[in-house]
């Protein structure tokens, strides 16, 4: 199907108005299709159009009340012609059930073979459910009627109500657009609260069920903080009656923010033990979709280049009210080490792109720039406005926003302009310098007889002028520290700050968006005095400098992993050690370093480590899963599954026995045997796909040709499956088995834009990118693949992505070669 351009989306919005839709679905008509019949009311000023429509079969089509001929269905659009001023179609279709999470996926558990459907509409996968004008400013109000299995119940974005066994009808919405329609339907546990007259309602798959018992107070209680804070901000009420927070098996996304139905990957509802860094993530994320409720559901985008602003101002929210609302307070240190970081690899990338573009891209390519810089680049800049506006203004201008666009659509320039009238000076030179020019500046300290100069260098192929409003820290040899506010709105500023402070750090509090530079000083005490900072934010800064300064060349990546087995059995923030390990298992060993012997050196350290946790901490299970993923004790690891050795307070539950046979199959000390055992003992959905990732891990030829297959040829692969073995395949303890497969994925992977579609697509080619084959000739292969327009966009982007790294890489290795 060709994707809508803009000028397409602004013709068709020009000449249409939808007035409402009612959509009735079948779901009892066995496990491969179900029935659509959408009956659409509309204005028209001109005289043809099209509708949006991707059936198994298309079946009728009448439009005021004469047929039409379904054989005019072409790729995915329905022409539709002797059009009046009033207009009514009615389309009655056969659709497909989707394995990919687009769509209305059906998903059977593992666990117990029940069946649970959900529909993820995003960006042009409506039409696979229900016919539809499939653009984000045709907003209508909808009415939707189910036919369900009469043990099933029914959710979606109006309050449904049974009216006969396995008849359920939803209450008309209000106006919408086509990519937030949702559906949630099967035999899902169900668990109903209130708060300030919003009906409040968690789903889950059965076997969940005693997870989500057990989880429902934390979920329940952040929902209820949340909406009392945005009512505070907004002073406009969440406008879409109940609030349903369904947690659904093989979500692609972390949630989408359907209007009254938000829908969760299930991975959220924790059936092991977690550590308090994904308690808050799961907070944050519930809080970010709740924001879109007013800042993307109630007001809408024109065009999908504006999406950035419902997902930046989302993310932004999310970090912001948590920290002000719930008792989660680590929100600001996990953004500036894993959502700053994302977002600042994506922005020195070829690939990168303005946080505010230009209405200039089809909707598929616009969702290529649905990326790190969207969320977090974007959020770093909202949280740098409301510190140069000031809260009032900011806040004002997002009231006024609001309420003027009410259950329509608006873009950047109308909520700049609310913005205006709430007293902002100097807005659009902020908007052309930090929103639409791509880039990231360095900032560096150096330090003076008389203090320190703090220089800003913005990217010579994206020159802009952007003021940063910041803190620069001083650092004496015990970690105590000095911190100076500074406007950097020139090239060089003076700061006030004694130079002979062991450690400077510009941005220590990590309030703007750059790449942080240490100097040579600073550097050579960092091993002595980053233990003893005790401003967890501050260490994600100089964590950040480091993983930045490494990847450009610039700096030693032993100097790098030295500073990290220094400061590891200091840190006591589990947010610090997951990024430090993943770091190191990611880039470092293996990319960067050679795997040997850092490997051993770094599990010697989280060996060590985890003797001086508290039992049954969070740390503890942090710095646990840490040693696992760069074990080689094998008898060790088997002895944990055996329950032989278990550290005091550590529980060897499903999770972490999964993550342990992970390990134990990288090693080759397991075989699909133990692997089918380890199934036997958690035969739920997780646990397929644990065993999944685990077969595909195994460092034998007959392994890696199956999870290979199940990559690049099986269309019916379930989309975490596919993830799984794609996760799985690649190590860099496995070079010599995987070598064949290099050449394959370049030869092979555009071909699997045929057997899938939409969003599974451009993941699978990022995760089954060969990242550990640091090679020049590598490198030339995803060029000619990225420079091939036959494949298919998403493919290209991840691939570019990947090469783009992989370049780093080498010139690292080059840089800095090692023994």
């Amino acid at each position: 199907m060709p994707s809508l351009t803009v000028d397409g989306a602004r013709t068709r919005a020009a000449a249409l108005t939808v007035h409402s839709y009612d959509v009735d679905l079948d779901l009892t008509r066995g496990d491969r299709t179900f029935g659509s019949t959408t009956r659409i009311v509309f204005s028209a000023t001109s005289q043809s159009s099209y509708l949006d429509v991707k059936p198994g079969e298309l079946l009728s089509v009448t439009l005021n009340g004469e047929a039409v001929d379904v054989a005019g269905l072409d790729d995915g659009r329905l022409p539709l012609t002797g059009l009046t001023a009033e207009n009514e179609v009615v389309v009655v279709a056969s659709m497909l059930y989707s394995n990919d999470g687009e769509g209305l996926h059906r998903s059977v558990d593992a666990a117990d073979g029940l069946t649970y459907l959900y529909a993820m509409s995003f960006l042009d996968a409506a039409p696979r459910i229900f016919a539809c004008f499939d653009q984000p400013d045709l907003k209508a109000p909808y009415k939707v009627k189910v036919t369900a299995p009469p043990e099933w119940i029914v959710l979606g974005n109006g309050a449904a109500t049974q009216v006969s066994p396995g008849r359920w009808e939803l209450a008309e919405t209000k106006p919408l657009s086509t990519y937030f329609v949702t559906l949630v339907a099967g035999p899902y546990h169900q668990l109903l609260d209130s708060h300030d007259g919003i009906p409040l309602g968690l789903v889950s798959r059965q076997s969940l069920a005693e997870a989500l018992d057990r989880e429902a107070e934390d979920i329940f209680t952040v929902s209820k903080q949340a909406f009392d804070e945005f009512h505070r901000l907004f002073g406009y009420r969440y406008p879409f009656g109940e609030y349903h927070q369904a947690f659904v098996p093989e979500f692609n996304a972390g949630a989408m923010e359907n209007p009254g139905c938000v829908t969760f990957r299930d991975s959220m509802v924790f059936r092991s033990a977690v550590t308090d860094q994904e308690r808050s993530g799961r907070a944050r994320t519930v809080v970010h979709e709740m924001a879109h409720q007013w800042f993307g559901d109630t007001v809408t985008m024109q065009w999908w280049n504006d999406l950035w602003l419902n997902e930046s101002f989302a993310e932004y929210m999310a970090h912001r009210v948590s920290t002000a609302a719930t008792s989660y307070t680590d929100n600001w240190i996990d953004f500036a080490y894993i959502r700053k970081w994302w977002g600042l690899q994506a922005d020195q990338r070829s690939s990168t792109h303005p946080i505010a573009a230009d209405a200039v891209k089809d909707a598929l390519a616009s969702l290529d720039d649905f990326d790190g810089i969207s969320y977090a680049k974007g959020a770093a800049a909202l949280k740098q406005l409301a510190a140069y506006l000031g809260d009032d203004i900011f806040l004002a201008g997002v009231r006024a926003h609001i309420t003027s666009n009410e259950f329509g659509n608006a873009t950047f320039a109308d909520l700049v302009a609310k913005w205006t009238e709430a007293g902002a000076v100097g807005l659009e030179a902020w908007a052309q310098n930090w929103l639409r020019t791509p880039g990231v500046d360095t900032i560096s300290a150096e330090r003076t007889p008389t203090g320190v100069k703090l220089r800003r260098v913005a990217p010579a192929a994206y020159p802009a002028n952007r003021p940063h409003k910041l803190t620069v820290g001083g650092f004496d040899e015990s970690g105590q520290a000095v911190s100076v506010p500074v406007l950097l709105d020139a090239d060089e500023v003076d700061v006030d700050l004694d130079p002979t402070v062991a450690v400077i750090v510009p941005d220590a509090a990590d309030d703007t968006w750059a790449k942080i530079r240490l100097d040579a000083d600073s550097l050579g005490r960092l091993t002595a005095v980053l233990p003893k900072i005790r401003d967890g934010v501050t260490r994600a800064v100089i964590l950040n400098s480091l993983r930045d300064a490494i990847a450009d060349a610039e700096l030693d990546p032993q100097l790098g992993f030295e500073v990290v087995l220094a400061a590891l059995p200091h840190e006591d923030s589990d947010i610090a050690v997951n990024t430090m390990v993943s770091w190191c298992v990611n880039r470092l060993l293996g990319g960067y370093l050679p795997y040997e012997p850092q490997r051993g050196q770094l599990a010697e350290v989280l060996a060590t480590r985890v003797g001086s946790t508290s039992a049954g901490s969070s740390l503890q299970l942090a710095v646990v899963r840490g040693l696992v993923k760069v074990s080689a004790d094998v008898d060790q690891l088997k002895g944990w599954l055996d329950g032989t050795g278990v550290p005091d307070g550590l529980a060897v539950d499903a999770e972490l026995r999964w993550d342990i046979t992970l390990q134990l199959a990288r090693l080759g000390a397991i075989g699909d045997a133990e692997i089918d055992a380890e199934l036997e003992r958690d035969h739920s959905s997780e646990g397929k796909v644990h065993a999944t990732e685990c077969r595909a891990a195994l460092p034998t030829p007959e392994a890696k040709e199956r999870a290979w297959a199940l990559i690049a040829t099986d269309p019916d692969v379930a989309n975490y499956d596919l993830y799984a073995a794609a996760t799985g395949f690649w190590h860099p303890s496995q070079a010599e088995v995987t070598a064949p497969y290099v050449e394959r994925y370049f030869a092979e992977i555009a071909g699997t834009e045929k057997l899938r579609s939409g969003w599974v697509v451009a993941r699978s080619a990022l995760l089954a990118f060969p990242q550990f084959a640091v090679e020049e000739s590598v490198v030339r292969l995803a060029e000619d693949l990225v420079a091939d327009e036959s494949v298919a966009a998403g493919i290209r982007r991840a691939v570019s992505d990947e090469a783009d790294d992989l370049k780093r890489a080498l010139a690292v290795r080059s840089a800095y070669p090692q023994n």
